[in-house]
C-alpha cells in the first residue's frame, strides 16, 4: 500500500508510485542472505527496474554530493555557508578548503573505496572532511561524539577503516587517547587525523608501528601547496578520481543499535541528495534561512533532514553549535538570527523551560523541528508560546523513510501526529504480528521501501535477511497507526530497545556487558517511563550465589571502563532474587517492567 499524500514533495516531473505494493497477503517473505542481482560484497543496490524508475521520475539525479558542492560554490560564491565559532566560511572558500584537504588526503594514499571513521563534534572540520573524503572517492563512517571505544572499534573493524578522524579534545575528553586504543586494536587503521593539536597527549610511548597523528590543518596546507605546484606546472592536483558515481555509497550512517551492535547504513550520493533536497522543500527553506545544527552533525536529522546539506542546497547559512544548552543555543539564535533548528524532545523541553526564565531573543526563529523520539502532545503545544516558532514533528530513520508534519497542517495534526511520508514514492505497509495488513486505523508494525530507503545494511547479509522482505521492504520495528490523511501516530517499538531522549539503547548489547561483571549472574535491561527523557534505562541483576551486587555508581564506572558510551549506562539498578519467566523459559520483560514500576 502506498501512503496517501496530498502535498507531494517531488521533483518537477510528477512521480507515480514506483511499483504497486503486493495485495494484502500472507506474511512477507524475508530476503535471503544473498539476493541475486541485488547484492554486492558489501551493500545491496536497488533493483535495476526501481533504479530506472526513480531516475525517470526525477527522484534521482546524476549528481554526486561533492559535485553539488562545486555547483553551490559557483551559484552562491561569497555567501556565508558555515559559521563555526569565530569562523565564517563562504561557499567559494568551503569548496577551496575541500580541494586543499582532498589533495592532502590523496598524498597520504587515501583514495576510492577507502573508509575512515569520522568522529568529530560540531566544528567546521566536520564539513570539510566529509566533502573531502567524497572528493577523493573515500567513504566516511559518521560516528557520534558520544561514541567510545566499544563502538568505534566495532565501526573500524566492520568497515576495514584505514583512518580515524578526531578532534583533539571535546567537552573534557581527549580523543587522542581513544585513537591510540583503537589503532592498537584495529590493524587496518593507518592514519589518525586530528582537528586541533595532534600532539602526543599520553605519557606512554607509542609502539614503533603505531599510525602517525597528523593535524588536519597541516594536511590541508600540504594539499594547498601541492595544488599550487601542480597549477604552476600546468597540472591539476586534487581532482576527484574517476570511478565514484552518483549510484555509489557517499557515506555510512550509524543505526540506532536496536538489535545488538550498531549497523552501518550505506547512503548513496543520489538517494541522500534527494533526502536533503526534498526535506528542504517541505520546510520551505530559502537562501534567507539560517539553520542551527544544535544536534551532533553526524546524525541524519541535522545532516540531511534538511539539516546541513538541505541548507547548502538553497544557499542558506549553517551555524554549527558546539553545545546544545539553552545558553549556547539562545545566544546563537539571537546573534546569528537563526530561522530553523532541530531538537530531540528532551532538548526541546529544556529550551522551552529555560525560555520561561531567560527571556531569550528568538524572534528570528520560524521553525523548530522535533524528532528522534515521540513528541509529547503537551510539550508540542507549549513550543510556539515559549519560542515563537512553529513546531514540526519529524519521524524518520537513518535507514531512509522520513515523515514530516507540513507547514500548512492544522495545529491538531501537528500536535498529535508524527507526520506523513516525504515522497509520493514512499511505500508503506502496516502489518500485524503474522505479517498481514491491519485494519485501517489499527496499530501495526511499519514496513517501508522507497527512493531513499536502503535495501540492506552494510556488510550485514545475515542480519539483512531478518529485516528486509524479499521484495525490498524494510522492517522498521516501529508500531504505528495510520490516519486517513496518511499521517502516522507512533505507538511504540517492536524491538527490545530503549529510546532514552532520542538515543536508542540496545537492551541486548547492554545485557552482554553487564554479564561480564564478576558479581552478576544474570541480567535484564528494560526501559521505564521517565518524564524528562521518555524512557530511563533500568538494569535488573541477579547477583552470583553468596555474593553482593555492585552499586550503581560502581557499575557505571565498570561499564565506562569497558568503553561504553555514556547514554548506554543504566540510570537505575534493581537487584532481584530472580526474574519472571515466560512459558518457554525466556525472561518475561513485560512482567519485570510491571514489577519495577510498582
Amino acid at each position: 500500500m502506498t501512503a496517501p499524500s496530498t502535498t507531494p514533495s517531488t521533483p518537477p516531473a510528477p512521480a507515480p508510485a514506483p511499483a504497486p505494493a503486493p495485495a494484502p497477503a500472507p506474511a512477507p517473505a524475508l530476503a535471503p542472505a544473498s539476493q541475486p542481482g541485488g547484492a554486492e560484497a558489501d551493500w545491496v543496490r536497488w533493483p535495476a527496474e526501481f533504479a530506472q524508475l526513480y531516475q525517470d521520475t526525477g527522484y534521482w539525479r546524476e549528481q554526486t554530493l561533492d559535485g553539488l558542492l562545486r555547483e553551490w560554490a559557483h551559484r552562491f560564491g561569497s555567501a556565508t555557508a558555515v559559521v563555526a565559532g569565530s569562523e565564517r566560511i563562504s561557499y567559494a572558500a568551503l569548496d577551496e578548503a575541500v580541494d586543499d584537504l582532498s589533495a592532502g588526503l590523496s598524498a597520504l594514499g587515501v583514495g576510492p573505496g577507502d573508509h575512515l571513521v569520522v568522529h568529530l563534534p560540531n566544528r567546521a572540520e566536520f564539513v570539510t572532511v566529509l566533502f573531502a573524503l567524497m572528493r577523493v572517492g573515500a567513504i566516511g563512517v559518521l560516528a557520534l561524539p558520544a561514541h567510545r571505544r566499544v563502538e568505534i572499534e566495532h565501526f573500524a573493524r566492520l568497515a576495514g577503516a584505514v583512518g580515524y578522524v578526531i578532534a583533539d579534545r571535546h567537552e573534557g575528553f581527549d580523543y587522542r587517547e581513544l585513537a591510540r586504543e583503537v589503532a592498537g586494536a584495529v590493524p587496518s587503521v593507518r592514519h589518525v587525523l586530528v582537528a586541533g593539536d595532534p600532539g602526543a597527549g599520553s605519557e606512554t610511548a607509542a609502539p614503533a608501528d603505531a599510525p602517525a597523528f597528523t593535524g588536519l590543518g597541516e594536511l590541508a596546507a600540504a594539499g594547498r601547496a601541492a595544488r599550487r605546484a601542480a597549477a604552476a606546472g600546468g597540472g591539476n592536483a586534487g581532482v576527484a578520481p574517476p570511478g565514484r558515481g552518483p549510484d555509489d555509497v557517499a557515506l555510512l550512517l550509524i543505526s540506532g543499535g536496536t538489535t545488538g551492535k550498531p549497523k552501518l547504513i550505506p547512503r548513496t550520493h543520489r538517494d541522500y541528495a534527494y533526502n536533503a533536497r526534498a526535506s528542504a522543500e517541505v520546510c520551505g527553506l530559502t537562501a534567507d534561512d539560517v539553520y542551527l545544527a544544535a544536534l551532533p552533525a553526524a546524525h541524519n536529522f541535522p545532516l540531511a533532514c534538511p539539516g546541513i546539506l538541505g541548507t547548502f542546497g538553497v544557499g542558506g547559512t549553517v551555524v554549527l553549535a558546539a553545545a546544545s544548552s539553552p545558553d549556547a543555543v539562545f545566544d546563537l539564535i539571537g546573534r546569528e538570527r537563526v530561522t530553523v533548528t532541530a531538537a530531540v524532545p528532551p532538548l526541546a523541553g529544556l529550551w522551552v523551560e529555560a525560555a520561561g526564565w531567560e527571556g531569550p531573543d528568538t524572534t528570528s526563529l520560524r521553525l523548530l523541528q522535533v524528532g528522534g523520539a515521540k513528541l509529547d502532545e503537551g510539550l508540542a503545544r507549549r513550543i510556539t508560546p515559549a519560542l515563537g516558532a512553529r513546531v514540526q514533528q519529524v519521524f524518520g530513520m537513518a535507514e531512509g523513510l522520513l515523515n514530516f508534519t507540513r507547514l500548512d497542517d492544522p495545529d491538531e495534526i501537528v500536535f498529535t501526529t508524527q507526520g506523513r511520508p516525504l515522497a509520493e514514492a514512499d511505500e508503506l505497509r502496516v502489518l500485524d504480528g503474522s505479517g498481514h495488513p491491519v485494519v485501517a486505523g489499527q496499530v501495526g508494525e511499519l514496513w517501508t521501501r522507497g527512493p531513499y530507503t536502503i535495501r540492506g545494511y552494510y556488510r550485514a547479509a545475515e542480519h539483512n535477511s531478518t529485516v528486509f522482505s524479499d521484495d525490498g521492504f524494510f522492517r522498521t520495528g516501529d508500531l504505528v497507526r495510520r490516519l486517513p490523511t496518511g499521517h502516522l501516530v507512533v505507538e511504540g517499538r517492536v524491538k527490545d530497545v530503549i529510546n532514552r531522549g532520542g538515543e536508542n539503547v540496545s537492551a541486548g548489547e547492554l545485557e552482554e556487558h553487564l554479564l561480564t561483571h564478576p558479581a552478576i549472574a544474570r541480567a535484564a535491561v528494560v526501559g521505564l517511563p521517565d518524564p524528562d527523557v521518555g524512557e530511563k534505562v533500568c538494569a535488573a541483576v541477579v547477583p552470583v550465589a553468596g555474593g553482593a551486587a555492585p552499586r550503581l555508581k560502581e557499575l557505571k564506572n565498570y561499564l565506562r571502563d569497558r568503553g561504553l558510551a555514556h547514554f548506554m549506562l543504566p540510570d537505575r539498578l534493581a537487584v532481584v532474587a530472580d526474574f519472571p519467566y515466560t512459558a518457554v523459559g525466556k525472561i518475561d520483560k513485560r512482567e519485570l517492567r510491571r514489577r519495577l514500576e510498582e
